[in-house]
């Protein structure tokens, strides 16, 4: 089971921040091989192997030229149906770019500016302090400084429209002050999103779709997993589960759109490259000007170094955040990307702006890194750089960090008190328990167990074993929210009055008293 750390830096954006910065060489330019792709494949082939990734596709773009657009692996386990170049994938939080392009063009019209206050565009916007509301600019939506940490419980698998969720947002505590420290947000990405339907006219769904799929002629491009219904070419999510791939359902967001619900290709996203590398043009048209272009792949905000990332993947001499686009150094040039991962699918999106080479990864695996050492791979190619086996190197990283997973797992286990029993009759824990920031979640009795409810979420369903006096472990009907550790807190009066229930690190839910209304 992968860790909720590890779960949460990966989840949409985590894989773009990798870097292992080389030395640059010594005489003059750089230039590729004449064929800088041969033995390529059997590389990738040999990668997926070791990841256990059951599909892949890739595309790369040196110039204005596809030079390679190709799938590899299958589309599901157990049906040998095979992975081309026009093979369908979520995308993930590389969506967050096109959110970033959107606004730039809005922009470009005089509809807005980076730096307009959010409620300017969205009167009902607040955040926790009134003195953050105020200041609040859309630049700082897309570039995770808002000082909030996730809060992704207010979409995920739930119900809720945009506008419920962004109206929940004024009830997050922040993490840090403002524009102080690098905190990546969805939310405020769906903010971003709501900003342009207001600013434009159109939802962000139509905005993208006219905007952005259209004139750049990316035909196989959706927005929603309802789309997908009318195509074939469709790979299927994995997850691993106790060791073993295993295929799962697509996972819909489209109340998360703006933030991470785009499916594409290979093909098409070489199409997504071409722009990006030809500074907004399309189809002889510049569709973004050259300097909102510039603008989203500037840096706009440094990412302090992390220890997480320093041991997993080594550091550069610059790590940043643009519009949407992560912003560092590989051997001495500027690299523009931004991973995405959703349920059962991972995916990256890379270009060096200077020397006009972009990548694409695919995958139908949920979270695996693999991405990241294949992109840095072909990127070597393309410098003239002898490639290194990125993936080996980082393979033995992961799986030494699994291992302490482990390690972390038989200590909770270890700290177990065993023979114990609940302090009350498994009934007198049953009621309606209440967070400020999530809603409600409820607890019942279904035959000699107990079972919590986040209720604004369908699939948020957790059976209750009891762990050890009054702590339970929630094992999630939804297999991909793992197990989550509930602890009831019994008041003086000798009832419950609390329960902890840590589907998004550790959250209070205060019990409700059966005469009581709850709060929202």
């Amino acid at each position: 089971m992968v860790t909720r750390r590890r779960r949460t830096v990966r989840f949409l954006f985590a894989v773009g921040l990798a870097v292992q910065l080389l030395a640059v060489e010594a005489h003059g330019q750089r230039k590729p091989a004449r064929t800088p792709l041969a033995g390529f494949d059997t590389y990738v082939q040999k990668a997926m192997q070791d990841w256990k990734v059951p599909g892949l596709a890739i595309a790369v773009v040196h110039g204005d030229s596809v030079v390679l657009a190709k799938g590899y692996g299958v589309r599901r386990l157990g049906d040998p149906s095979p992975v081309d170049a026009n093979t369908i994938f979520a995308i993930g939080s590389a969506s967050k770019a096109f959110t970033g392009v959107s606004v730039g063009m809005l922009v470009d019209e005089g509809k807005l500016t980076w730096d307009d206050p959010v409620t300017q565009h969205l009167p009902y916007f607040q955040m926790y302090d009134p003195y953050v509301t105020r200041e609040l600019r859309i630049r700082d939506l897309l570039t995770h400084r808002s000082g909030l940490r996730r809060g992704d419980l207010l979409w995920y698998g739930t119900t809720r429209s945009r506008e419920e969720i962004i109206r929940g947002i004024r009830n997050l505590p922040p993490t840090w002050s403002l524009r102080t420290q690098f905190g990546y947000q969805n939310l405020m990405f769906i903010t971003a999103g709501e900003i342009v339907r207001t600013a434009s006219g159109l939802s962000w769904e139509d905005f993208v779709k006219q905007r952005i799929f259209a004139p750049l002629g990316m035909t196989s491009t959706t927005t929603s997993t309802n789309a997908l219904r009318g195509f074939a070419n469709v790979a299927s999510p994995h997850a691993t589960f106790d060791h073993v791939v295993q295929a799962i359902p697509w996972r819909n967001i489209d109340n998360a759109a703006p933030a991470g619900s785009i499916n594409s290709n290979a093909t098409d996203m070489s199409k997504w490259l071409r722009f990006q590398l030809d500074s907004g043009r399309a189809g002889g048209k510049q569709l973004l000007s050259r300097a909102s272009h510039r603008e989203a792949i500037s840096p706009q905000f440094i990412i302090k170094d992390d220890p997480f990332w320093t041991q997993l993947f080594g550091s550069g001499n610059f790590l940043t955040y643009g519009f949407g686009w992560a912003i560092q150094d590989f051997r001495g040039t500027k690299w523009v990307h931004h991973g995405g991962n959703i349920d059962g699918m991972a995916a990256l999106v890379g270009f060096l702006p200077n020397e006009r080479i972009g990548v694409v990864i695919l995958t139908n695996l949920n979270a695996t890194e693999v991405t990241i050492p294949l992109m840095q791979n072909v990127l070597d190619r393309f410098l003239g750089v002898a490639p290194k086996d990125y993936s080996a190197d980082l393979l033995v990283k992961v799986q030494s960090f699994d291992a302490q997973s482990v390690v972390e797992r038989q200590k909770r286990e270890a700290a177990r008190v065993p023979n114990t029993r609940p302090s009350l009759p498994l009934e007198q824990y049953a009621g309606s328990y209440s967070n400020e920031v999530y809603g409600t979640a409820s607890v019942s009795v279904e035959g000699n167990h107990l079972v919590v409810h986040y209720d604004a979420s369908p699939t948020a369903v957790g059976d209750l074993m009891h762990w050890h006096y009054d702590t339970f472990e929630a094992q999630m009907r939804d297999k991909m929210m793992g197990k989550v550790p509930v602890t009831f807190t019994i008041g003086p009066d000798g009832k419950v009055a609390r329960m902890n229930f840590d589907l998004e690190g550790p959250t209070e839910w205060r019990r409700v008293p059966p005469t009581a209304t709850p709060s929202r």
